[in-house]
């Protein structure tokens, strides 16, 4: 198994909640990472899609509270939204004899629905942690132009082979259409959603045009908007905000949207090696995601992030605002001698990012202009993760 990078912090939040909360796609590794923190602690496993796991907590209170002295693993929690109340007394009642820490550990595949029930009932008694699949720091560097084609779910990148890869790929896409997706929320055709999602793909970094998504699959512009946020929800896209400053310029309004694994992204396209990746023309989009998604994940839990872009021009990929207000300047090409655009140093000029990277394919790391830094991707995940 490799060694996932969030395990030493789920480890911290429960030292210091009584519940924490790991969210991630279906088969980004949320179980193994479990278990893997449960093996120094006392614990009992319970999986909610299991029906004698839900039969186990009928009567949640009372079985709950007699493994008070053990971490409780419930996975796939968004299952059964009715226990988080129940977990909010029992904490409460541990809190009052002292029992304070590492009571709960809730794993759930989706975001938002999540979020709101637990929120509701648990605010000040647990904590959150996202684990996506793989990224850079947790693999090989010589590994890490697989990752970008196969994308980093654990079955996908460790698969024997790139055609094995993309079966999985490909079955992983139809099961959350045909099995997930319906049981999480409303119908939705799932041969509508695979469209949606794979128009998404083509268009992987561009600013969302949801008239031109709702002409191509004959729907209005609120049924963009309700397929949009279940796939945000689900954390399989990402929506990236403009981020907004008092330049005195017309800025962009629309959101960038990513596709958040650059595998799901070749297999919504049919592209299953690194030919057929480098040979289509989302190549460029495809990399500026894979790049994306591995440096906000290895952000700082508190960083924010936006891309800016202006009418006239001016465009940064990635703009990190770190703890403390500080801002990082992120541009993002593929290939070894990366070009950086006028609009580029027009931006930097407009927020005056106290760092500024442009990320390229190489590993080599050197000023590239005044204030500009060429650097690796493996690097600069490396900086932001001991920001």
């Amino acid at each position: 198994m490799l060694p996932r990078g969030k395990s030493q912090l789920v480890r911290a939040r429960l030292d210091r909640f009584p519940a924490v909360a790991v969210l991630g796609p279906r088969q980004a590794g949320k179980t193994t990472l479990a278990h893997f923190v449960a093996e120094e602690r006392t614990s009992v496993y319970l999986d909610l899609e299991d029906a004698a796991d839900r039969a186990k907590l009928s009567d949640a209170a009372l079985y709950l509270s007699g493994h008070e002295d053990r971490l409780v693993i419930l996975d796939e929690v968004q299952r059964a939204p009715e226990l988080f109340q129940t977990l909010r007394g029992l904490i409460d009642k541990g809190r009052r004899r002292n029992i304070r820490t590492g009571r709960f550990l809730l794993l759930g595949s989706a975001s938002i629905d999540l979020l709101r029930q637990s929120g509701e009932s648990l605010a000040g008694r647990i904590a959150y942690v996202e684990l996506g699949p793989f990224n850079v720091l947790e693999v090989d560097g010589d590994a890490r132009e697989k990752l970008w084609i196969r994308g980093g779910f654990p079955d996908s990148f460790l698969a024997d082979s790139d055609d094995a890869s993309a079966v999985w790929r490909e079955n992983f896409v139809r099961t959350y259409l045909e099995r997930d997706i319906p049981q999480l929320g409303p119908r939705v055709p799932a041969e509508t959603l695979r469209r949606f999602w794979t128009m998404l793909a083509h268009m992987q970094g561009a600013a969302l045009n949801a008239a031109h998504l709702a002409r191509g699959l004959a729907v209005d512009g609120k049924t963009i908007a309700r397929y949009l946020d279940l796939l945000v929800d689900l954390l399989l896209v990402r929506r990236l905000p403009p981020f907004h400053a008092n330049v005195g310029k017309r800025l962009v309004k629309s959101p960038k949207v990513y596709v958040r694994d650059s595998g799901i992204v070749h297999a919504l396209l049919g592209l299953d090696d690194r030919e057929a990746v480098l040979g289509h023309p989302v190549a460029g989009g495809s990399w500026e995601g894979f790049v994306l998604e591995n440096l906000l994940g290895a952000a700082p839990e508190r960083a924010k992030a936006w891309f800016y872009r202006t009418a006239a021009g001016a465009e940064i990929d990635l703009v990190l605002e770190m703890p403390g207000g500080r801002l990082w300047a992120v541009e993002i090409k593929r290939g070894l001698a990366p070009r950086l655009d006028r609009g580029f140093h027009h931006a930097r000029e407009d927020l005056e990012p106290e760092r500024s990277f442009v990320v390229y394919s190489g590993d080599d790391r050197y000023l590239k202009s005044e204030g500009v830094e060429a650097i690796g991707l493996g690097e600069l995940a490396q900086l932001l993760a001991a920001a």
